[in-house]
């Protein structure tokens, strides 16, 4: 039997699945992200923890077919990054590097884009060719699969749905420096910010009030019936809900997969999300579903694995 790894490249931490061929997920774990000094340790550390991996389950190099990467950045088909916010590098060839620390095929892609082919292949999106995930963590990722393979672009950055201009009265800047931006909105942060805006405009009374908020305190005070919250939610449903309408109209996904933190909250934040989506859709996308990720962290290793064999595959 074959095996592969899929790993997916964290700010703080480095998720590893070991594969079978077949997507059987043998064992999962994670080693710290060593982010100074340029990250310069970041891929010895993965090369070193993989062939610890490979000795403890007695298999041999001739049975790695090879690695899949997924990156916080956009990234080519040539496994070269630019520039990376969270972990240090600047213009980098992960593949190559990889590939000569290993001696093993590397396939580098997108994290948001690499856990979006992983929902296709094992999760939410099971048998699914054509579909759009959105995760809504800390910012808004996005991935396009179309034809059952990732949205790459020219630049690698094909699938970024959380920087869809949505506001173009926004005065305050987005992560990436421009105005507007989806994320700004729909991220864990943005809900935050929603709510601190609603908690000085309106008057209506909620258990919002006197403490700090987060995405999480809005929709449990969503599911109790509290009035504020219902607006701040309706809020961020016509923000993403619009946007992914948008998407849709060039992508034509059949399933929309909402995945990340906030989507723990469960099924009640695809009920604002579809109320505004079904508002702006165009008529051909009426069939499109939507659905809540299913493999949660273990999304972004299945989808690198999933990478590693599409590409040998071809």
């Amino acid at each position: 039997m074959e095996y592969c790894f899929g790993v997916d490249v964290g700010g703080t931490s480095v998720k590893i699945g070991l594969f079978s061929t077949e997507g059987i997920l043998v064992e999962k774990w994670e080693i710290k992200t060593r982010t100074e000094n340029g990250g310069e340790k970041i891929l010895p550390d993965i090369a070193g923890s993989l062939e610890k991996k490979r000795i403890a389950h007695h298999l041999t190099k001739e049975q790695i077919a090879g690695i899949g990467l997924g990156i916080p950045a956009p990234v080519g088909e040539e496994g070269i990054v630019k520039n990376t916010a969270n972990l240090g590098w600047g213009y980098k060839e992960v593949k190559r590097e990889l590939e000569e620390l290993t001696g093993y095929t590397v396939e580098v892609g997108n994290d948001a884009n690499l856990a979006a082919l992983g929902e296709m292949w094992l999760g939410a999106g099971k048998g699914q060719k054509n579909m759009v995930m959105v995760t809504l963590g800390t910012g808004v990722g996005g991935g396009v699969i179309v034809g059952g393979h990732p949205l790459v672009g020219g630049h690698g950055a094909g699938g970024e749905i959380g920087h869809i201009c949505v506001n173009e009265t926004e005065t305050k800047p987005c992560g990436c420096g421009k105005l507007g931006c989806l994320e700004q909105y729909a991220s864990a942060r943005g809900i935050a910010r929603l709510a601190e805006k609603h908690l000085k405009e309106s008057t209506l009374p909620s258990c919002l009030r006197g403490r700090e908020n987060s995405a999480k305190s809005v929709f449990d005070a969503l599911k109790k019936g509290d009035k504020l919250a219902e607006e701040i939610a309706e809020e961020f449903g016509a923000y993403l809900g619009g946007a992914l309408a948008n998407v849709a109209v060039v992508a034509d996904p059949s399933l929309i997969v909402i995945g990340g933190g906030v989507s723990k909250a469960g099924e009640i934040v695809i009920t604002y999300i579809e109320k505004y989506f079904r508002k702006k859709q165009f008529f051909a996308n009426s069939g499109t579903r939507f659905e809540l990720a299913s493999l949660g962290n273990d999304a972004g290793i299945c989808g690198a694995a999933k990478l590693l064999l599409q590409r040998l595959g071809e």
